[in-house]
């Protein structure tokens, strides 16, 4: 690998950041300008990171030191393909989300939304931060900024219930990250002489064999530290932050927070301990069983929430585990599906909360008992929302069909039987949830609400185009997967 000092990284983290001041400056007085700056930053942003691709796919790494406090022990970013993986995706879909957010906020006629914009901004600076992040102490920083800039987002609408979960929010992420976090890196760093990230791992043989029960304990820690993975038990967070509008649930549950969380693990995985340790570890087995245990659970719980965002919210708990699962196999064919579950569930996710905030704009309703011919009133968005539907049950053309099928391959490839049952039998419970939605939407006769005689249902412009892109962008990530493939490998070439 050729290493190459790039500030490139840099100014993607502080893109957004620059863009805040201008948000707030123009905030109620101008929202259209306002809006202006959000979407610039975005575009910026995106232009920055796909810059690097080039580079990146011909095996060169961009990095560059801000400041270093300690051998080891710097402020620092690092651009390698797993990282510009991540750093695609999100970089994008803040583009997308931005527009879908003008469309919802004024649709439904938001209170605080300078400040809405404003933390957005901040939580893709954080997340890019960690994207990018050279080390694990960088990577904490970024990690906990983005917990305390999408606190407000999570309590926007400021009612009682909102209070309440982003309360349950912050204890959950602020209380793991102090409770494991900050001990796991402090040992780290104790055992290793280094918080850098290597391929392969930092921890030198003599260390694994004299210290591998601590070393098991101290992946646990990694585990449940990043608890925006939300694996059981510690993912009560995610449902309670469903009291957020619509563009922040996307956010939190596609592009920023909840991907953060396995991007975290996957990064400690490959590049803290490595897939040779990992084997070694007592307790790698034991994640193992808590991502199936997550993926197979949550799933069954999704199909007893008639609201829809709260059976969404237990689909991405389910879904997230997938990652978890493929990477915690430690086979080549399980590593590449979790690696690509990253950008595959972004856009098929995205695409269903787009949708579930479209119908609630536009027709008032919440919950799936509701939603009997919806299709007719709002065609556009029954339809991503079918494709997303698609993508999560894994069937082909669509991005999330070739998640599956690596994950598939790599079971097969551990000759682990069990975690091939739990993948069939949670696609058959995907389905479950999913499918009643679809045909409700499309085959029951469409009933009006007694407020409808005022309010005209039809779709809005600005959320039918983009969750419209997100779901396209869905089916060409399954036509087309070589790209994520390609930096998948890159990742454990």
């Amino acid at each position: 690998m050729v290493v190459e000092t790039s500030i490139t990284p840099l100014l993607c983290v502080l893109v957004s950041l620059l863009a805040i001041p201008f948000i707030i400056a123009t905030g109620e007085r101008n929202p259209n300008l306002r809006e202006f700056w959000s979407v610039l930053a975005g575009i910026i942003k995106f232009i920055l990171v796909l810059s690097m691709v080039p580079e990146v796919v011909s095996g060169k790494i961009l990095e560059f030191e801000v400041f270093s406090i300690l051998p080891g022990i710097s402020l620092k970013f690092r651009v390698d393909a797993m990282g510009l993986l991540f750093a695609l995706g999100a970089s994008f879909l803040w583009i997308i989300t931005t527009f879908y957010s003008i469309g919802y906020m004024r649709g439904h006629h938001e209170q605080k939304q300078t400040r809405f914009y404003a933390c957005f901004a901040g939580a893709l600076s954080s997340t890019i931060g960690v994207a990018f992040s050279a080390n694990l102490f960088t990577m904490f920083l970024f990690y906990e900024a983005l917990t305390f800039v999408t606190y407000p987002l999570v309590a926007h609408h400021e009612t009682q219930e909102a209070r309440a979960g982003a309360r349950k929010y912050a204890i959950y992420l602020i209380g793991s990250a102090k409770l494991f976090l900050v001990a796991a890196i402090t040992i780290t760093y104790l055992l290793a002489g280094t918080l850098e990230f290597q391929k392969g791992g930092i921890f030198p043989n003599h260390i694994v064999e004299a210290h591998r029960g601590l070393l098991s304990v101290l992946f646990l820690m990694y585990f449940y530290g990043f608890a925006k993975a939300a694996a059981m038990p510690l993912h009560g967070w995610l449902p309670a932050a469903m009291v957020a509008p619509t563009p922040v649930s996307a956010l939190l549950h596609a592009v920023a927070v909840v991907k953060t969380g396995v991007f975290t693990v996957l990064r400690t995985i490959f590049f803290v301990f490595g897939q040779e340790t990992m084997k070694l570890l007592y307790t790698t087995d034991l994640a193992l069983f808590i991502a199936a245990f997550t993926i197979t659970t949550a799933s069954i719980i999704a199909l007893t929430r008639d609201n829809l965002k709260a059976r969404l919210a237990y689909s991405t708990v389910s879904q997230l585990s997938y990652i978890l699962l493929g990477a915690l196999l430690l086979t080549y064919h399980s590593t590449i599906g979790s690696i690509i579950h990253i950008s595959n569930h972004a856009f098929a996710k995205i695409t269903l909360f787009f949708c579930a905030g479209s119908i609630y704009v536009c027709a008032h309703k919440t919950e799936v008992s509701q939603l009997d011919g919806i299709a007719k009133k709002l065609p556009i968005t029954m339809a991503a929302f079918t494709i997303g539907a698609l993508g999560m049950v894994g069937i082909p053309l669509v991005g999330g069909f070739i998640t599956k099928w690596y994950l598939l391959l790599g079971t097969i490839e551990a000759q682990n039987l069990w975690t091939l049952g739990v993948l069939l039998f949670s696609s058959l419970l995907n389905a479950g949830y999913f499918f009643p939605i679809v045909y409700r939407a499309y085959f029951k006769e469409y009933k009006g609400e007694g407020h409808e005689t005022h309010h005209v249902v039809r779709e809005n412009p600005f959320m039918a185009t983009t969750l419209l892109i997100t779901a396209i962008i869905s089916v060409i990530l399954g036509l087309y997967p070589d790209f994520l493939i390609n930096l998948a490998k890159e990742v454990i070439r």
